[in-house]
């Protein structure tokens, strides 16, 4: 996968971490959380793929609500490119090599890769996954 020409211009990816704080109050990361969502929307498109979604979907399987949490930030639905199968494929097996848990799975090496094949950002509170799989992927975090 030749990567030359990312530069995280295209707009966010965000993290399902980012939307979780966001909407839970009571997290010490909401205020944080709520002012990147904002900050990021009013610069770039922001964009969610099918892995991100289905995660926020797990506490409570209601997409219309979902759907309408992420139309106030205009967030793009973003369909995971197939070119990003083998750089995630890749990634996960390094991490793997590194000695990376077997309860482990695929969904931050698919948002990794989604983001780096489609020249997006990663906003996310957990910097360390994405940094070390993806080290030239542009990543927003605290």
């Amino acid at each position: 996968m030749n990567l030359d020409h990312y530069d995280g211009s295209a707009g966010v990816l965000v993290d399902t971490n980012v939307w979780v704080d966001c909407l839970d109050e009571d997290s010490r990361w909401h205020g944080w959380a709520v002012e990147q969502l904002q900050w990021c929307s009013e610069r770039s498109p922001l964009h969610v793929n099918l892995v991100i979604y289905t995660e926020l979907l797990v506490p409570r399987p209601d997409s219309a609500a979902l759907d309408g949490f992420l139309d106030v930030y205009d967030t793009l639905r973003s369909p995971l490119p197939w070119a990003c199968a083998g750089l995630a494929a890749a990634a996960f097996a390094l991490y793997r090599r590194r000695g990376g848990s077997r309860q482990v799975t695929l969904p931050d090496f698919f948002i990794g890769a989604h983001a780096a094949v489609s020249n997006l950002r990663v906003l996310t509170r957990d910097r360390k996954p994405y940094h070390s799989y993806f080290p030239r992927l542009a990543v927003i975090s605290p």
